[in-house]
């Protein structure tokens, strides 16, 4: 499938910098979760700043940093830092990392982010491995030609029992996806909770459905921060969202090495 030109653009620049052409893996890093690229290994950092045609990432929390190295005997290239749409970025361009992926051939991604709880039985701290998305009939991809069924729900079993096999405890569920930027009401809440969503945030479906329209095998993750609006009496707040991911960090990149190797 073709890609925008700015992605070949991007790859040149940095196979020029002596990025090979082909690499096994790609990690998108959500909220707070850019501390995994501290285990990448021979690695080799390059700011977004210095990447022609690559948007800036604003949101705190994200570090806006592209990663390559080594994750054992895999070349891994992680994103530290995405583009939101609410942000100001068109959809095109929120599931850029996605695309440039797939212009490095890689085997398989692996999406992360950091989202609220809905779900009642989940805690803080949870990884919710994502078994399919709502996006409330909005259209969160570029219009096309053609139609294409997701694919992602049929990685959700198999990311759960490589988790099981290290050891790791998860949750499966929906990821319900919210525009934002702000923080969702204690009404939209309960509605969504009635509408099947077991955790929302303002990532993720776009890139989702952009890997699945170019046969990316992918796996996506989420790291319930805080609880939503009206599910607890406190007041959301991102710092929550930080503090909580850095108490899950070991276990998350226990998860996504596990990943990179076995998916």
């Amino acid at each position: 499938m073709s890609l925008p030109d700015y992605i070949t653009d991007i790859k040149k620049f940095l196979t020029e910098h002596g990025l090979p052409n082909q690499i096994d893996a790609a990690v998108i890093l959500g909220s707070g979760l850019g501390g995994f690229g501290d285990e990448i290994e021979d690695s080799e950092i390059i700011p977004y700043g210095d990447i022609p045609s690559l948007p800036q990432s604003t949101v705190e929390g994200h570090s806006g940093s592209l990663i390559f190295g080594n994750i054992e005997d895999k070349t891994v290239l992680a994103f530290a830092g995405r583009f939101h749409h609410y942000e100001g970025h068109a959809f095109a361009k929120t599931v850029l990392p996605v695309q440039l992926a797939h212009a490095f051939g890689v085997d398989k991604l692996i999406i992360s982010n950091a989202a609220g709880g809905i779900n009642l039985r989940f805690r803080v701290g949870d990884l919710m491995i994502i078994d399919s998305i709502i996006k409330q009939y909005t259209m969160v991809s570029e219009p096309a030609l053609n139609t294409w069924n997701s694919s992602f729900e049929e990685y959700a079993q198999e990311v759960k029992q490589i988790a099981r096999d290290f050891g790791i405890e998860t949750q499966m569920g929906t990821y319900l996806f919210a525009k934002g930027p702000s923080y969702e009401s204690k009404a939209e809440i309960r509605a969504f909770r009635k509408m099947g969503g077991d955790a929302v945030g303002m990532s993720t479906a776009p890139e989702l459905i952009e890997a699945a329209r170019l046969g990316v095998k992918t796996a996506a993750i989420s790291l319930i921060t805080n609880a939503a609006a009206g599910v607890t009496a406190q007041k959301l707040d991102h710092d929550e969202v930080k503090e909580a991911a850095d108490q899950k960090k070991d276990v998350f990149a226990r998860l996504v090495k596990g990943l990179i190797g076995e998916f």
